[in-house]
């Protein structure tokens, strides 16, 4: 199996990227947390995961082994293949994904995309007990957040800015740095504005 893959950006798209490695250009799947952290001609190490089928060898890229290993978990469960998994930690951060499958969130689980009912209620079966790996280094941000007094805001903001089209992955970083929130309306004044200067 291809552990890494290091090379330059060459394209970006929106579900995948080229990585130049030597002059051969690497086809690879990434989930928008990854995509985000991707420059053009700027070198690149992505964790990857080779799937392999009769019609198809493709490849899938992460920027961390946290994200990596999560991926592994979603489809090791039945009837999560890896294009619904990437589609899972496209809409949602990693943190907040595994803090939904630790704490047994049919609600939030059947809100992304592929995820219905019954499939909500096998991740949670079968990985509510292994979300701790990413739960430590790369989430105290987010824990703060979502146990903070403003639990309700952040929750309403989030559905307004979902609304509007944009992901937890996008806007959910910004939401960190914006440090005490007073209402709704500021905070997503403020992300917008982030947004547009980007």
């Amino acid at each position: 199996m291809i552990g890494y893959v290091r090379g330059t950006i060459s394209h970006i798209m929106i579900d995948t990227c080229f990585v130049d490695v030597q002059g051969v250009g690497y086809r690879v799947f990434i989930a928008s947390s990854t995509r985000q952290k991707l420059m053009l001609n700027k070198e690149i190490t992505l964790f990857t995961y080779l799937n392999v089928r009769e019609d198809a060898m493709n490849l899938y890229g992460f920027y961390t082994q946290t994200e990596y290993d999560l991926f592994l978990k979603l489809i090791s469960v039945s009837g999560i293949g890896p294009k619904v998994a990437l589609g899972m930690m496209s809409t949602i951060t990693v943190e907040m994904l595994c803090k939904s499958i630790s704490q047994k969130n049919i609600t939030a689980l059947t809100k992304l995309p592929g995820i219905g009912k019954k499939t909500a209620e096998r991740l949670i079966l079968e990985l509510h007990d292994k979300m701790g790996f990413a739960l430590t280094e790369d989430a105290p941000e987010a824990l703060i957040i979502d146990t903070a007094d403003h639990t309700d805001i952040i929750s309403e903001t989030s559905q307004a800015l979902a609304a509007l089209g944009y992901t937890q992955v996008e806007f959910m970083p910004i939401l960190r740095k914006i440090g005490e929130i007073k209402s709704v309306e500021e905070a997503i004044r403020t992300v917008l504005k982030e947004f547009a200067r980007r």
